[in-house]
């Protein structure tokens, strides 16, 4: 049954991937064509905010801007399509996970196998639950990409069996730990990606128009810069509560709250980044720039925590399972 449900477990896994993949192609169309549009109607596109959840300071909406019935409304069917395939994509990533689990007999994160398997999951359903809140679609090209990334590398270069776990991870706290780790990685995530498309609309800004010209139907980069701010903020409480139940946990397994693990600082310095983000934006009215790169920074410094630490350095959290 243990195999059975394995093997299952990695169609799913490649089931997923397939399905991302079309997903990233059609995000990538969906620009094309607000690129095509854009230098069709170049008068009558400014920066924009999506139809549900409109910011102040976001004058129009991409479905269609401006009075003119002359002009021609967005069309947003690769965009439609593409967000489709993703929810489709992440029930059949969900489906992987749920059965590693039930072959693993706990929570499937014990190795950085099985957490890439569940954190990109986290990711992208994280991702589908913020357009409730605020449309942001067009970074759909970014996180089908990274899922279609993780799930790669983990299969190809980090795929181990079912294993017995250790004792240390045998904690009701380190499902905890994990579980908001991974959802402050999820708006961290979030919070790059808009400032990557903030820095990108700066630019175009400055170039008066000149640049990739599917920008001109997003929203501008005030309205991104503050989105990012939003989602940011909820990533450091969770980060926070990382730090705490990381504590609890280290404290259970180790007798210890803080050891000066490499992996425990790095999670210090991650949330010090992130902290420093929050406090220069508010005080020292840091924005712009220097704000949309302190937020990449720190999510690059999150990457680095999972792939390098994890591979190349050795301590009480080395749990990689290779």
């Amino acid at each position: 049954m243990t195999d059975l449900l394995v093997s299952s477990s990695l169609t799913a896994v490649w089931s997923a991937m397939g399905v991302y993949t079309l997903a990233f192609i059609m995000f990538t169309l969906d620009l094309a064509k607000r690129s095509a549009w854009a230098q069709q109607t170049p008068a009558a596109v400014t920066a924009a905010a999506a139809p549900r959840g409109q910011l102040a300071g976001a004058t129009a909406t991409i479905d269609r801007i401006g009075s003119d019935t002359s002009q021609k409304p967005l069309s947003l069917k690769f965009e439609r399509i593409a967000f489709a395939l993703t929810v489709l994509g992440w029930l059949v990533h969900t489906a992987a996970v749920v059965m590693r689990g039930i072959a693993q007999g706990y929570v499937p994160w014990s190795n950085m196998f099985e957490f890439s398997l569940t954190s990109s999951a986290i990711i992208v359903g994280v991702f589908i639950a913020v357009q409730v809140w605020q449309n942001l679609r067009f970074l759909g090209a970014f996180i089908t990409g990274f899922a279609l990334i993780a799930l790669g590398l983990a299969t190809v270069n980090f795929y181990v069996d079912v294993k017995p776990l250790p004792p240390a991870l045998q904690s009701s706290w380190l499902v905890i730990h994990v579980f908001v780790a991974v959802l402050g990685t999820s708006f961290f995530a979030l919070g790059a990606g808009l400032s990557v498309v903030q820095l990108m609309q700066a630019r175009a800004a400055a170039a008066k128009g000149a640049g990739l010209k599917f920008l001109q139907t997003l929203p501008g980069a005030d309205v991104l810069e503050n989105l990012a701010y939003r989602v940011v903020v909820v990533g450091f409480v969770f980060w926070t509560f990382t730090l705490i139940a990381g504590a609890i946990w280290a404290e259970r397994a180790w007798g210890r709250y803080w050891g000066w693990d490499t992996k425990e600082v790095w999670t210090f310095i991650i949330w010090t980044i992130f902290a420093g983000y929050l406090h220069a934006r508010a005080t020292r009215g840091w924005r712009g720039s220097r704000s949309a790169w302190l937020a990449i920074i720190g999510f690059a410094a999150v990457l680095f925590n999972f792939t390098v630490v994890n591979l190349f350095f050795k301590g009480l959290h080395a749990y990689s399972g290779l």
